[in-house]
């Protein structure tokens, strides 16, 4: 390539153009310019957050050639592959581990691009230019995370470090109706399902699938609600603010899917879900009262209906959840990639992430056995 490239950060989303921007990151939701805005506009990233958007672009000829949503963290915390002891062991070891790059969508362990560009060659140069900034900015180093495998591989090859850990997701085999998910299943898990979902269905009321025009801005109303509770008892703070539900309504209807259980006309529990090019992406989940199996008909088999019905090849659940087995969810691997600036530590971290990696390997081969699926 003769282009000469110029690398340039972005402390807004807006600075760089939509179009260009969603031109480069295809049809995942997450890297899409309205949910960076949702996120930034709303305030749930940015001053006081600890996400400080750092946005990277690569422009050549006038054009903007690749893009990367990046942030400088002041904490680990809404990133989903924790660093936590790395920092620790870093600040004993008399560095200062913050700030740091994250190379990331805040608060969304979900798998999707990073390094927004179809050419190698550019890929590269975003690769290159966290490590500069990294470097000028003060950083500890630079962190891309819940990227593909394949930016895994080329970010390995310039000098970051891949971590493998794992997730459940649920793989479409083009099953053409739920019965034929189940009938894939052993005769024990299929009945135990199908009861399963008999019994939540007893909580005196109503399933409803939203998204497009169908959802209204008084759904949020209560949706927060279920949030709210939800994050008091996970984290203790919620990460997003009320307002990103409203930009998310005004900017993303149709990437949603809500899936809401009314009883006496009125909302007592909800899944949010996020539709993308070949994947629904459940992400949070919340009640205001408490029903058996409920969380589990509207978090995951609605959402296997869901994808069945529109021809997705998979359901990303999000984070953690052995209980997800039990519901045809598999254990796949999530990838990563780490640098750090001082090299005894990377050597480190190196050493560790070998270590790390086959151990997980082995653990997703052990729950691979605990699947519902018949053997054989």
């Amino acid at each position: 390539m003769n282009t000469t490239l110029t690398i340039s950060t972005h402390d807004a989303i807006s600075a760089v153009p939509a179009a260009d921007w969603d031109r480069l990151a295809g049809g995942n939701p997450f890297v899409s310019h309205r949910f960076l805005a949702a996120l930034e506009d709303s305030g749930s990233v940015g001053r006081g957050s600890g996400w400080q958007p750092l946005h990277l672009t690569v422009e050549g000829d006038g054009k903007i050639l690749g893009a990367a949503p990046l942030y400088a963290k002041s904490h680990s915390q809404g990133e989903y592959i924790f660093d936590h002891a790395w920092a620790d062991a870093y600040t004993r070891a008399g560095g200062h581990y913050y700030p740091k790059l994250q190379c990331a969508v805040p608060f969304t362990p979900a798998t999707g691009p990073r390094l927004l560009s179809p050419d190698p060659a550019i890929r590269q140069a975003l690769l290159s230019g966290m490590a500069q900034i990294a470097g000028r900015a003060g950083c500890s180093g630079a962190h891309i995370t819940f990227c593909t495998e394949a930016e895994a591989q080329e970010g390995a090859g310039a000098g970051f470090l891949p971590r493998v850990t794992q997730q459940f997701h649920w793989l479409n085999r083009g099953y053409g109706s739920y019965d034929d998910f189940l009938a894939a299943l052993s005769s024990r898990k299929r009945k135990a399902i199908r009861k399963e979902r008999a019994r939540a269905a007893d909580f005196g009321g109503t399933i409803r699938q939203l998204t497009g025009d169908d959802l209204r801005p008084e759904h949020w109303d209560i949706f927060w609600q279920f949030y709210q509770d939800t994050g008091s008892r996970k984290w203790g703070r919620p990460y997003l603010t009320r307002a990103f539900f409203d930009c998310i309504q005004q900017t993303m209807r149709e990437d949603i899917l809500l899936v809401l259980a009314e009883r006496d006309g009125q909302p007592i529990a909800g899944a949010l879900n996020f539709i993308g090019a070949d994947a629904l992406y459940g992400r949070y989940w919340g009640c205001v009262e408490d029903h058996a199996f409920l969380h589990f008909e509207l978090c995951y088999h609605q959402a296997i209906d869901y994808a069945i019905a529109h021809g997705l090849a998979r359901v990303e659940a999000g984070a953690q959840g052995e209980h997800k087995l039990a519901r045809g969810y598999e254990p796949v691997e999530i990838h990563s990639l780490h640098w750090v600036r001082d090299e005894g530590f990377l050597r480190a971290l190196a050493d560790y992430l070998d270590r790390e990696r086959e151990a997980m390997g082995q653990e997703i081969e052990a729950l691979a056995d605990w699947t519902p699926f018949r053997k054989g």
